[in-house]
């Protein structure tokens, strides 16, 4: 069954590690990184943007599907089922859905307006039993038509809204959704560090893991950092594989297309992915 990440992000942070969230689009996504999070016996947390649910029919729909592959697959490690950079709304539609944790990304309204909609659903999730991850700085790059700069967070703010009662806290230290420019001047680890002072023992969640060199994913899990979110390079992956089986098999005249043949190597390459970063993030083992 479904579970909060509070459990998983507590033993990460104190234990020095971070959980792994990637985010799925489709069946065959899901399917994929749950046999991996299984086989590496690593918790895992499936990460659904709002785009991505409505893709796939709807948060019901999805609550459905994960569900059904939790038994049907006889997934025993820990799973969350996580809004990625959800809007208020969202996040009440994905709590009544079935989902077992919601990101609320309050960090482009004013600080205080960010308050008052983090407090609302922080009372919420409590109540229900679900894990609830805020953001402080807009995180770079473009997800689902929301473009950000990539800020750093202010420490006191996100003090503020730690305070509130969240499970995590998701701070902008020059991270990007997407890939990284050339000229990209990597994560500022003096705001990571005092975000961290000012936070205590809090989770922090590291946006936009895709691209960012291996020394500084160590360096911020070593300062805090329990959360790594991983999107376009499963989709960098996946779509590599696609295209070398469509050019492999484009003489054979319509033959050989049947869909799940067609997406296999795709998923091959996720879970090839998935594994790479699992042991990255140092979470093998930990379920």
């Amino acid at each position: 069954m479904l579970v909060s990440a509070k459990e998983m992000m507590q033993k990460a942070e104190a234990n020095h590690y971070a959980v792994g969230q990637f985010n799925i689009n489709n069946l065959e996504w899901t399917k994929s990184i749950l046999l991996t999070a299984q086989e590496c016996n690593s918790p895992v947390i499936l990460g659904v943007s709002e785009g991505a649910g409505k893709y796939m029919c709807g948060y019901k729909t999805v609550v459905g599907m994960v569900n059904g592959m939790l038994e049907e697959l006889e997934i025993t490690v820990p799973v969350a089922l996580h809004l990625d950079h959800g809007t208020f709304e969202g996040a009440k539609a994905c709590i009544e859905a079935g989902f077992s944790s919601i990101m609320f990304d309050g960090s482009h309204y004013p600080i205080e307006e960010n308050i008052e909609k983090t407090t609302e659903l922080v009372k919420t999730c409590n109540s229900l039993g679900l894990s609830i991850e805020a953001e402080v700085g807009a995180i770079g790059g473009e997800e689902d038509g929301v473009v950000g700069m990539g800020e750093c967070a202010d420490p006191d703010e996100c003090k503020m809204i730690a305070d509130l009662g969240v499970t995590m806290l998701a701070a902008g230290i020059g991270n990007i959704h997407g890939v990284y420019p050339s000229n990209w001047p990597g994560l500022s680890f003096e705001t990571l560090a005092a975000v961290k002072e000012k936070v205590g023992d809090m989770p922090l969640v590291l946006h936009g893991g895709t691209g960012i060199p291996d020394d500084m994913i160590l360096k911020a899990i070593s300062l805090g950092v329990a959360k790594i979110n991983v999107n376009t390079e499963c989709q960098l992956v996946f779509q590599a594989a696609t295209r070398k089986y469509i050019e492999e098999k484009k003489d054979l005249r319509g033959k050989g297309f049947d869909p799940r043949k067609l997406l296999a190597p795709g998923c091959d390459a996720i879970k090839a992915k998935v594994k790479e970063k699992m042991v990255l993030f140092g979470s093998v083992g930990k379920a």
